[in-house]
């Protein structure tokens, strides 16, 4: 068995440090790195593609909304060819500082609200996948399963890679649980080694209300800001070993 381990990251803006890069690199095969919308500034998301690059570690762009206020995690009712541009200019500038880096951009994450919204709303699902094509039409989209996005993705021709998450809750129809709601959020390290299991082996998550729910996952999220993150990527890591899946990157 085979299969991707992701985090986010980059995420730091300025005198503001937000997360471990270094250390959940030592754990992942690929890493989501903010543009700049959503947060990062480009000192900081040129360091973390050298990291990744040292480590030998996939770098993606991670898009967000226009909204380094709400850190990307608010929706926002942006116009389609203004969303396709926003998209467009955050990869390119992703793909800029990579290089510079000595790594390249090999795939595209969409951040938090716009990630969620893609995934039921057509026109911004569209828009994203265009910006995706017009810049390069080989870069891989990694999505949740039985989307919206997933679905325009591949009418137009791109790879997509379905995703789940190791620290997320879902709801009985495959969603996540919005992080408005309590329990949201995993917070115990075995909780979600015992979820990032059953995926990587059932190919399925238990919802909040015990229904047990097929999900089909070529990568698995693990994010870099839940607290005790470090330790629980590493965790992660060991007991996919240990279970005989391979962990390295889809990209």
């Amino acid at each position: 068995m085979g299969l991707d381990l992701n985090s986010d990251v980059g995420e730091s803006f300025g005198t503001w440090s937000f997360g471990d890069d270094a250390r959940i690199i030592e754990s992942v095969s690929s890493v989501n790195v903010a543009c700049g919308f959503h947060a990062g500034d480009p000192t900081g998301i040129r360091a973390t593609c050298g990291a990744a690059a040292a480590a030998g570690v996939s770098v993606g762009a991670h898009p967000a909304y226009r909204d380094l206020a709400g850190f990307g995690r608010r929706f926002i009712d942006v116009e389609p060819t203004d969303l396709t541009n926003d998209v467009v200019y955050q990869i390119g500038a992703l793909q800029a500082l990579a290089r510079a880096a000595g790594t390249t951009v090999r795939y595209v994450k969409p951040h938090g609200a716009l990630y969620n919204t893609i995934a039921v709303h057509e026109h911004q699902a569209r828009a994203v996948v265009r910006a995706v094509r017009e810049v390069d039409e080989n870069l891989p989209l990694l999505v949740p399963p039985n989307t919206v996005i997933e679905a325009e993705a591949r009418s137009a021709g791109l790879r997509t890679v379905a995703e789940a998450f190791a620290d997320r809750a879902y709801t009985s129809d495959g969603g996540l649980v919005s992080r408005r709601e309590p329990g949201a959020v995993l917070h115990s390290e075995a909780e979600v080694v015992a979820q990032v299991l059953r995926i990587a082996t059932d190919g399925e998550v238990l919802a909040v209300d015990g229904s047990r729910v097929r999900i089909g996952a070529e990568s698995i999220c693990v994010h870099g800001d839940t607290p005790g993150a470090v330790a629980m990527a590493a965790a992660v890591r060991r007991a996919l070993t240990a279970a005989g899946v391979d962990v390295g990157a889809f990209a």
